[in-house]
């Protein structure tokens, strides 16, 4: 009988306390990318751009996406609401008047428009980014050739880069990527947004004692999805874009190269003479307009053979045949070309409303569309925009009180809203102050609150507070009605004492 195998175990102490990685340890995925780095897209870009130009409907989607994102405008508020200090006014005033000078050609807003419009047809969209010396940001400018743009994936070695959050500082370390710009033969080289290095402009190389006119600018990317080069939300639909293109193409053909021919003339046994085809001819030709109404046409048929036989000759038969019914009378593929475009409104999650492709709604329909898209679409579209502004763009500034938001429109619903303040009113909870800033509010004013603790008293309450007016007796109205009389009669000193005793009859109910 076999002994047991003994089992030992082994310990093995490190000689140096273990510490966890501070980066990134994600396994890059491979690209395709030339010996300098720089990574080719999966597609050449100015095809989406031509896409776009010939569909009817992605331009209205993206239009929609531009107007409703960023076209409100940008605004500035405070992250708290606190009383304002001169600390505070000050932010106030020189973020705003970043915002207004980040670029003196366009308006801001009309930058991230620019951008979103491009970034939908495109997937990815960029922004050159100009400091000065100290670090802030002093401008901005789109990109507008996408295409000519190529980059480079996150590149050795990581660089210590400080964040600020809530007032504290922190060290992160991170990798950067390159950007090189061809366009007409020239090149141009950008580091990314928030990179400390200098970067010579003409080789992309980094370094020290570069001169000012040759340093890199910085770029900021705007891209959709995780891909390099991000991808168009519509992508799904690229073969329903490109089919609806080829169907209003085969329409369009049809008034150069279809049949028009509306009838058939069938001879038998004959031809037509000479004089009857030039005033068929004719006919055909002059038939337009007023020229053509009440007219008619003989036609006129020889026959072929020429028989000498006793034999009665066989006439010539006319036969006209109408060939309308095989014309096409109205576009083809309409139930494909509505189906494509309905996909393409779905991968932008847009209702027909914003494409200008119904007139089959109401008051309630058009709110709920509103609403639903507001908040599943637009708004966290503009949350994420801002957030790259205060973060990215405007973080040299260390701002603390004030941040820069996108401004949306107003889309409660006057009914719902009548109905809240009526609930509210009479349980007691609705002020004047509060009922006119609402008042103000929708009529597009600025309202200032009434002087006095009585704007900020509940209107239910303030009337409980009042004393009740006393109730009249079936005697004050009496002696109403003889005063009246007396009055009426000329009874000056009847009248004179009924007044008195009314008086006297009051002041007794108010005791």
């Amino acid at each position: 009988m076999s002994k047991p195998r003994g089992i030992s175990a082994t310990i093995i102490k490190a000689s140096e306390p273990v510490q966890k990685a501070e980066t990134s340890t994600e396994i890059q995925s491979s690209a395709t990318s030339d010996g300098a780095g720089f990574i080719s897209p999966p597609t050449d870009l100015r095809g989406y751009k031509r896409l776009v130009n010939n569909s009817s409907i992605l331009p209205q989607c993206i239009r929609a996406y531009k107007n409703n994102i960023a076209g409100f405008g940008i605004g500035v508020r405070y992250k708290e609401d606190l009383e304002e200090t001169p600390e505070m006014k000050a932010e106030w005033d020189k973020i705003s008047e970043v915002l207004e000078f980040l670029n003196m050609d366009q308006d801001t807003k009309e930058i991230f428009e620019d951008i979103i419009e491009a970034r939908e047809t495109y997937g990815i969209a960029y922004l050159e980014v100009i400091r000065n010396l100290g670090g802030e940001v002093i401008g901005i400018e789109f990109i507008n050739n996408i295409p000519s743009v190529q980059k480079t994936a996150a590149l050795a070695p990581y660089v210590d880069i400080e964040y600020e959050v809530n007032g504290k500082t922190t060290t992160r370390q991170k990798k950067f990527c390159k950007y090189r710009q061809q366009l007409n033969g020239k090149t141009v080289f950008f580091k990314e947004i928030g990179d400390p290095r200098v970067m010579d402009n003409r080789t992309g190389e980094y370094g020290e004692g570069i001169p000012i006119e040759y340093q890199a600018n910085e770029l900021l990317e705007f891209a959709i999805g995780t891909e390099p080069y991000g991808e168009v939300r519509w992508i799904g639909t690229v073969l329903n874009v490109d089919g609806s293109r080829k169907a209003e193409s085969l329409n369009n053909r049809y008034f150069s190269e279809g049949r028009h021919t509306p009838l058939m003339i069938l001879i038998n046994g004959g031809t037509l003479t000479d004089d009857s085809f030039e005033k068929l001819q004719t006919y055909m030709n002059d038939i337009k307009g007023e020229n053509g109404q009440h007219a008619f046409i003989v036609l006129e048929a020889e026959n072929l053979e020429n028989r000498t036989d006793m034999e009665g000759e066989q006439k010539p038969n006319l036969e006209v045949v109408k060939m309308a019914d095989i014309l096409q009378k109205d576009e083809l593929f309409q139930d494909y070309l509505d189906n494509n475009r309905r996909k393409v409104q779905s991968a932008f999650q847009l209702p027909d409303l914003y494409v200008g492709y119904t007139t089959d709604f109401n008051r309630a329909t058009a709110q709920s569309a509103q609403e639903v898209t507001e908040k599943q679409v637009f708004q966290p579209e503009r949350q994420s925009l801002a957030w790259v502004i205060n973060n990215k763009l405007l973080a040299g500034y260390h701002f603390k009180y004030v941040e820069a938001y996108f401004l949306e429109p107003d889309i409660s619903n006057p009914d719902d809203l009548y109905k809240l303040l009526t609930v509210c009113n009479n349980a007691g909870g609705l002020t004047p102050n509060k009922a006119k800033s609402i008042l103000y509010n929708a009529i597009g004013e600025t309202a200032e609150d009434f002087e006095g603790d009585w704007g900020d008293t509940p209107l239910a309450y303030s009337k409980a507070s009042q004393p009740a007016a006393p109730a009249m007796t079936g005697l004050d109205q009496q002696l109403s009605q003889q005063i009246q009389k007396s009055v009426e009669r000329g009874d000056d000193e009847i009248t004179v004492v009924l007044k008195e005793i009314r008086k006297l009859l009051m002041k007794g109910a108010e005791l």
